[in-house]
């Protein structure tokens, strides 16, 4: 029989696992001896944090980010096809969301392997939750371009767009370059658009505000560095 590959969420940042992870999914993890994971230190802190402190030198770990190869990705298939049940943590939130992990994840649907998602936190939809922005009709576009000029016209767009079909549209960026990405949304946007900042969602300084550009113009917050999510 084949394994299954479980879709294990993972804190937003440094908060208490049992606050934000459910009872359910971190009863999966003691079962599990195979990660697939995007970064080996947090993977392993985070597991230690579930419980799984003294039993990590036990387990076996996998890397799969940006820089994993095609090959490499095919090579942890074979756990699953062998029988084996494998984990899976992103950095941070919902495995194969904004994440590389969606390609092991289409693989195993090809092989007709399960694919289990567990329950944890979502920084999207819980912005979006708390942004008072339209929840029936909205659209992740993830990460803008990096160049200013056409990070500019993609928020025009987006502006546009929000305004005709009233379709929230969610951003994320990189959080060193969150400031960047606001002074662009303040300079391009028209002072009446609504825009949502939410940063360290789940923690103990979590910021959740939506306000017109006009009046974040007036006073904007300290974001750089912290993970955050951007809904027009």
């Amino acid at each position: 029989m084949k394994g299954t590959l479980y879709l294990i969420p993972s804190p937003l940042g440094e908060s208490l696992v049992s606050d934000v992870i459910p009872l359910g999914t971190l009863s999966v993890i003691p079962e599990l001896n195979y990660f697939v994971v995007e970064e080996l230190r947090s993977a392993r802190r985070y597991l230690s944090n579930a419980g799984l402190k003294g039993k990590i030198d036990s387990l076996e770990f996998y890397l799969l980010n940006e820089h994993t190869s095609e090959k490499e990705i095919n090579s942890y298939l074979s756990l699953l096809i062998e029988g084996k049940n494998v984990g899976m943590i992103s950095e941070a939130g919902l495995p194969a969301v904004a994440d590389p992990g969606s390609l092991l994840v289409a693989l195993a649907h090809k092989n007709e392997i399960d694919v289990v998602p567990l329950v944890g936190p979502s920084s999207l939809m819980l912005a979006l939750m708390a942004s008072g922005k339209n929840g029936q009709n909205f659209s992740f576009v993830g990460y803008l371009p990096i160049k200013s000029d056409q990070r500019r016209q993609k928020i025009k767009e987006l502006e546009r767009l929000a305004g005709k079909t009233g379709q929230s549209q969610i951003i994320i960026e990189t959080p060193y370059r969150n400031e960047a990405l606001l002074a662009d949304l303040l300079t391009v946007c028209s002072e009446t658009t609504l825009l949502t900042i939410a940063s360290n969602i789940t923690l103990a300084d979590a910021f959740i505000k939506t306000r017109s550009i006009e009046q974040w113009k007036k006073g904007v917050p300290s974001i750089n560095k912290k993970p955050c999510v951007f809904i027009l």
